[in-house]
C-alpha cells in the first residue's frame, strides 16, 4: 500500500490518474490463485503484479497471455518462465539462472566436483536444480543426487530422505526449497548429526528470506550455513524506505523482527515500474480499450461467465513500454535485456555464524566473486578468471575456517571396486594371488602404499579382469570403469589421450614411453677408424687454424727472427712447419717477439685442449662395443614392409594404426617374454617379426631375459605413464594423486621398483652409436672464438707500430718528392707520392727492427743538427 500512496501522491506522475490496485491472496494454492486471477481480470486490469510463487506463476501466467495483460512478478524466480511460452510474463526481481550459476562459482571456487540437491518437488523445486545441474557441468562438476520432497513434507519423510542423501560420499548439500518448509530440512539434519565438521550447506535465497521473519534463536540451528541474498546497492532512497518501513511494522505489531527483506523493495519497485511505464504509455497518445474475446464466448454454456473477462487492446504496446523502462529505483538500475530479465544481476554471500548472518562477499556475472560491491565494478572489463576471484573467511560447520574436503567414502557398505587386468605375462607388475588381497604386483602395492597415507578408511575389493588365458584389453578395463562396473582400475594401465576422455587418472606412478626392439650385431672395426673423433667440418676447421697460426707468428717475427727471414721458397716451408709441428709442440723455432710469443702461448693452450679430446674420443670409439641393426629406429620400421611384434592387449596396437598408419596386417599381437624372444630370433623371413613395438618398463625387462641379444634402436617416440584409473570426476582420485606425491618425494616408490623390478642382469637399452662420441666445431667454437680475438689484437698492435715507424722515416723522402714534383705533372705527381708511400711501408716491413731504429736514431741527429745550425745563422 505504501508504493500505491506514493504514487498518487507524486503530481508528477500520472498527472491527475489515480492508480487503483485490487488485491487478492491466492493462500499459496494454484487452483485458488487461478480463479483469483479470473476474478480480478474482471476488473478489466492494465496490469497484474504478482503471484509470489513459481507455480501458480506459470498458471497465471496463461490467463494473461489470452486477455494481453502484462504480468510483472517479483518474487516468482523459476527460471523457465522466462521461456517464450509466456510473452507476457516480465520478472522484476532476479532470475534464478543467475543464482543457480552463483551456487556453481561457489562450488567452483572451493574446488568441489559433486554436489546433492535437496529441493521441493514443484516448478521452483526442479526447474531451479535442473539450471544449477547445466552450470555445473560447466565446471566439470555434477549434482550426484537428487533428493526431492514434496511440498510440505513432514519431518518424517525429511529424515528418510536426509538418510538416504547422507549414504552418499558428497558431504555438499545444496538446500533449493520454500521458506515455509526449509528450516525444517536443517532441524531433521542437525537431529542425524549433519550439521558438523564436513559437512557443507549452501542455502539459496529462500533462507535469508525465512530468517528475516524467524525468531532470532533460529540462527543456532544454521551455524556454518553458506547463503545467497539478492543484492541491492545502497542508497539514500534505500535507507528513508527501511526506516519507514520499521514504522509501519512497528504500528501494526508490537516487538519482534520487522520482516523487512529484499522482496519488500522488489514490490515497491514493480508498483512504481507500472506507474511510471503508465505514464510514459499515456505520454505517447495511447488509450486504453479492451474487447470481448470471441473464444471465451464459446463458454457460455457453462455456469463460469467468462465473457466478462475482456482483452487489454493496448496490452502488448503496453508491455513493450514496460520493456523499454530505464530508471533507478530502490533495488538499483531498473532495466531489462533482451531475454526480460533484469540487468547487473548480482547476490550477497552470506555466512551464518553465531553472531548471525555475515556478508563474506558478492557475486555478480560480470566479475564472479568479489569483496568490493558489484556497481563499483561495472566500469572496468568483466573478469571473472579462477586468479580474481575473492571472498572473506568463511566459518563452516564445526567452526572450522578451512575449506572442507567435501566428501567421504560412501557409508552404504558397499567397497570400492578394482579392477585388475589378470596378466599372462610380465605377472611381476599385476597377478592373481592366493592371498587376502587376491592380488600381488608393483603396481599393486603402490596402491596400497597410496591408500594407507589417506586420511580416511576405504573398505575395497579387488576383482580379476581377464580369462588368465591372455592379456586383457586395458581400453575395455577402462570402458568397464565408465560403464560404472567398476569403482577404479588398478594396474600398468597408460595414460593416452583417448582414455581421458571417460575416466580421470591419477598422478603418473611411473614414467613410460613406446620404443623399438630389433636385433643387433657386431660392426665391423674400419681402418679409417682415427677420423671418427672429429667431424668433417672440425678437421677442415682446424687445419685452417694450424695454417693461420703459422702465417700470423710469420708476421709478427719477421722483423726479429732471422729462422723467419730469407728466401720466399723457404719463408713459405718454415710458415707450414711452424704451423702443424705445434700440434706435438715440437716446434724447433723459437719466438723472439712479445706478441709471437703470446700468441703462441694461447695457440698451444688450444692445441693441448684439442689434442686431449681427440684421444679421449677415439678411446671411446675403440673400446665401446659397435652394434648395428637393419632397423634404424621408427621411420625405417614405418616405410618398410615387415611386420612388427606388439603386446596382446596394449595400446600400442591402436597407436601404431591410427596414429602411424601403419597397415593392421603388418602388426602381430605376442603373447608373453616367450612370444618376444622366438618372434625377434625367427626374423621375419623365418615367420618372426623385424621389431617390437612396446613401452619401456616392458623392454627393459625383456632385454634383461635376453642375455642383451637385443637392442633398442632410435628413440622413444611418445612419452606417457601409468596411472590408476577413477571413475569421472571422482574426488578419490585427487587424494591418491596427493598421496603419489608423497611416496614420491619419501622415497617409497623408488623401495617398492626395487623389491619388483630389480633384474639379475642390466644391459645397456640403446646401440651406442658413433656419432654420439663425435667432436664438432659447436663443442669449440668458444675456445676458436677466444684465439681469433687474440691473433686480432696482436695483429692490430703490430700494424700500428708498423704503421707509426714509416710514419717516423717519412718527412725527409717525401721533401725530396715534392720539389720532384714541382717539376713533373700534378697527375702524374699523385701516382708516385702513392706509389712511394706504398713501397716505403713494405720496405719498412721488410726490414729488421734493428735497422729501422737505427734510421730512426739517424733522422732524429740529423734533424737536431739541423735545428743547431738555423740558430747559429744571423
Amino acid at each position: 500500500m505504501a508504493a500505491i500512496e506514493d504514487v498518487n501522491a507524486d503530481q508528477n506522475i500520472l498527472r491527475g490518474t489515480k492508480l487503483n490496485v485490487v488485491f487478492h491472496d491466492s493462500n499459496c494454492s494454484g487452483f485458488f490463485g487461478t480463479m483469483g486471477a479470473l476474478q480480478v481480470m474482471e476488473n478489466k486490469v492494465v496490469a497484474a503484479i504478482g503471484p509470489q510463487s513459481s507455480g501458480i506463476g506459470h498458471l497465471i501466467s496463461h490467463v494473461a497471455n489470452e486477455l494481453h495483460v502484462p504480468l510483472l512478478s517479483f518474487a516468482a524466480t523459476d527460471p523457465t518462465l522466462s521461456s517464450l511460452q509466456y510473452p507476457y510474463f516480465l520478472r522484476t526481481t532476479q532470475n534464478d539462472y543467475f543464482q543457480m550459476n552463483a551456487v556453481a562459482d561457489f562450488v567452483s571456487y572451493c574446488r568441489w566436483r559433486e554436489v546433492v540437491a535437496i529441493f521441493v518437488d514443484d516448478e521452483y523445486g526442479r526447474n531451479g536444480i535442473s539450471v544449477l545441474g547445466d552450470a555445473l557441468a560447466k565446471k566439470r562438476a555434477k549434482i550426484s543426487y537428487k533428493a526431492a520432497f514434496r511440498p510440505g513434507a513432514d519431518n518424517s519423510s525429511l529424515h528418510e530422505l536426509l538418510v538416504s542423501a547422507n549414504l552418499m560420499e558428497s558431504r555438499i548439500f545444496v538446500v533449493h526449497v520454500n521458506p515455509d518448509s526449509g528450516l525444517n530440512v536443517f532441524s531433521v539434519a542437525k537431529s542425524l548429526g549433519m550439521m558438523e565438521d564436513g559437512y557443507v550447506w549452501i542455502a539459496t535465497d529462500w533462507l535469508l528470506t525465512a530468517l528475516d521473519s524467524m525468531d532470532p534463536k533460529t540462527v543456532d540451528l544454521l551455524q556454518g550455513v553458506v547463503s545467497f541474498r539478492h543484492y541491492t546497492p545502497e542508497s539514500s532512497k534505500k535507507r528513508r524506505f527501511k526506516e519507514r518501513w520499521k514504522n509501519l511494522r512497528t504500528k501494526e505489531s508490537s516487538g519482534g523482527d520487522d520482516g523487512f527483506n529484499s522482496y519488500a523493495m522488489y514490490a515497491y519497485d514493480t508498483v512504481w515500474l507500472v506507474a511510471r511505464a503508465l505514464d510514459v504509455f499515456f505520454s505517447q497518445g495511447n488509450t486504453v480499450t479492451f474487447s470481448s474475446d470471441p473464444n471465451l464466448k464459446k463458454t457460455n454454456g457453462t455456469n463460469i461467465k467468462f465473457s466478462a473477462l475482456s482483452v487489454f487492446n493496448e496490452g502488448e504496446r503496453f508491455l513493450q513500454v514496460i520493456h523499454e523502462m530505464n530508471y533507478t529505483g530502490l533495488t538499483g538500475q531498473i532495466k531489462f535485456d533482451s531475454e526480460k530479465n533484469r540487468i547487473n544481476p548480482a547476490y550477497d554471500v552470506v555466512n551464518i555464524n553465531s553472531r548471525g548472518p555475515h556478508r563474506v562477499g558478492y557475486w555478480s556475472n560480470h566479475t564472479g566473486f568479489s569483496v568490493e560491491p558489484p556497481e563499483t565494478l561495472y566500469s572496468k572489463p568483466p573478469n571473472t578468471s579462477a586468479e580474481h576471484q575473492r571472498l572473506n573467511e568463511i566459518i563452516w560447520p564445526g567452526g572450522v575456517t578451512k575449506i572442507p574436503r567435501g566428501w567421504v567414502f560412501p557409508d552404504n557398505g558397499e567397497p570400492l571396486k578394482i579392477g585388475v587386468p589378470n596378466r599372462v605375462s610380465y605377472k611381476n607388475y599385476a597377478s592373481k594371488d592366493n592371498s587376502q588381497l587376491g592380488v600381488k604386483g608393483y603396481c599393486i602395492d603402490i596402491f596400497e602404499a597410496a591408500v594407507q597415507l589417506l586420511p580416511y578408511p576405504i573398505p575395497r575389493t579387488y576383482i580379476l579382469y581377464g580369462d588368465g588365458k591372455r592379456n586383457p584389453s586395458y581400453d575395455n578395463l577402462i570402458s568397464e570403469v565408465a560403464a560404472n562396473n567398476f569403482d577404479v582400475a588398478v594396474g600398468d594401465i597408460t595414460i593416452v589421450t583417448n582414455r581421458t576422455k571417460f575416466v580421470d587418472f591419477t598422478q603418473p606412478f611411473m614414467e613410460s614411453g613406446l620404443v623399438v626392439v630389433a636385433p643387433v650385431k657386431g660392426a665391423k672395426s674400419s681402418p679409417w677408424s682415427f677420423l671418427k673423433p672429429f667431424t668433417v667440418e672440425m678437421w677442415a676447421v682446424t687445419g685452417l687454424l694450424f695454417l693461420f697460426v703459422g702465417a700470423i707468428i710469420w708476421i709478427l717475427e719477421h722483423r726479429f727472427n732471422e729462422e723467419f727471414r730469407g728466401p720466399p721458397r723457404r719463408q713459405i716451408i718454415t710458415v707450414f712447419w711452424f704451423s702443424f709441428s705445434t700440434m706435438f709442440f715440437s716446434q724447433r723455432e723459437n719466438t723472439v717477439s712479445t706478441l709471437g710469443r703470446f700468441v703462441l702461448l694461447i695457440w698451444l693452450f688450444v692445441v693441448l685442449i684439442i689434442n686431449s679430446s681427440y684421444t679421449a674420443s677415439l678411446t671411446s670409439i675403440l673400446t665401446v662395443q659397435q652394434l648395428t641393426s637393419r632397423i634404424e629406429g621408427m621411420d625405417s620400421l614405418i616405410t618398410s614392409n615387415e611386420p612388427i611384434g606388439v603386446q596382446d592387449g596394449t595400446f600400442a596396437y591402436k597407436y601404431l594404426v591410427n596414429e602411424l598408419n601403419i597397415a593392421p596386417s603388418r602388426i602381430i599381437p605376442l603373447k608373453d617374454e616367450e612370444d618376444y624372444l622366438s618372434a625377434l630370433q625367427l626374423g621375419p623371413r623365418g615367420g618372426g617379426v623385424a621389431a617390437i613395438v612396446d613401452e619401456l618398463p616392458y623392454i627393459k625387462a625383456l632385454l634383461s631375459n635376453s642375455n642383451c641379444e637385443f637392442r633398442t634402436v632410435g628413440q622413444e617416440f611418445t612419452r606417457t605413464g601409468w596411472g590408476f584409473a577413477f571413475q569421472r570426476d571422482s574426488p578419490l582420485a585427487v587424494d591418491m594423486s596427493t598421496a603419489i606425491l608423497q611416496l614420491s618425494e619419501e622415497g617409497k616408490l623408488e623401495k617398492i621398483r626395487k623389491k619388483w623390478l630389480t633384474y639379475n642382469h642390466e644391459c645397456s637399452m640403446q646401440i651406442a652409436d658413433t656419432e654420439n662420441y663425435q667432436i664438432s666445431v659447436q663443442s669449440f667454437w668458444g675456445l676458436f672464438l677466444i684465439c681469433g680475438i687474440v691473433w686480432f689484437i696482436a695483429l692490430t698492435l703490430f700494424c700500428w707500430k708498423v704503421f707509426w715507424q714509416c710514419q717516423g722515416l717519412r718527412p725527409e723522402e717525401e721533401g725530396d718528392e715534392v720539389r720532384a714534383s714541382e717539376v713533373a705533372s700534378s697527375s702524374r705527381s699523385g701516382r708516385s707520392l702513392r706509389a712511394g708511400s706504398f713501397k716505403d711501408l713494405i720496405k719498412v716491413v721488410d726490414k729488421r727492427e734493428v735497422e729501422i731504429k737505427e734510421m730512426l736514431k739517424q733522422k732524429s741527429s740529423k734533424k737536431l743538427k739541423a735545428s743547431q745550425s738555423s740558430v747559429e745563422t744571423p
